[in-house]
């Protein structure tokens, strides 16, 4: 597998720095709220291994839950139709909401479902995103919480995959073009 990588953009050291900072700036940002804590969304399958990580390092009750979407279908660029394949065990009306994202890409997924989380009147939403890409036509979405800003390329490792393969590397790297 790691023959298949370009080149590495963030060492599994980098990750886990970045991940440390961002849970210990949600336990601040969320301390009022020690009591009833935060609920922590991810997407699966991708954020997983983000979401598990940043849950660790957040220093307030956390409940963890996840959804499955799908808008990819079989192809490498996102369709712009979602369809939710698993839903949300637990009610977050009146619940502080942090959608952990393993990266933002185009943005259509991520715009699809904080609406539909929203229309479930939480306390408060925001989004919590390891790799933002850095692409003209993505959608205007405010991420209180961004790991890292990375080139427009196919990266995987770390939760991102190509065809299931390469989530379990321990870092993020650009997958060689002639891989896919």
């Amino acid at each position: 597998m790691h023959d298949d990588i370009a080149e590495i953009l963030f060492t599994e050291e980098d990750i886990a720095r970045r991940v440390d900072e961002i849970g210990a700036a949600i336990t601040k940002d969320y301390a009022d709220c020690a009591e009833e804590g935060v609920v922590l969304i991810s997407v699966l399958r991708g954020a997983a291994i983000f979401m598990a990580d940043l849950a660790r390092k957040i220093d307030l009750p956390v409940e963890m839950d996840y959804m499955a979407i799908s808008s990819y279908g079989n192809g490498a660029k996102s369709s712009g139709v979602v369809r939710i394949l698993k839903d949300l065990s637990s009610q977050i009306e009146g619940r502080h909401v942090i959608v952990a994202e393993d990266i933002l890409d185009s943005g259509l997924t991520l715009t699809y479902l904080l609406k539909n989380l929203a229309s479930r009147r939480p306390a408060s939403l925001e989004v919590a995103t390891l790799l933002r890409k850095r692409t003209r036509a993505q959608a205007k979405i405010d991420c209180a919480y961004v790991g890292f800003e990375c080139p427009d390329e196919f990266i995987v490792g770390y939760g991102l995959d190509f065809a299931e393969r390469y989530r379990n590397l321990p870092y993020i790297g650009i997958l060689k073009p002639e891989v896919y």
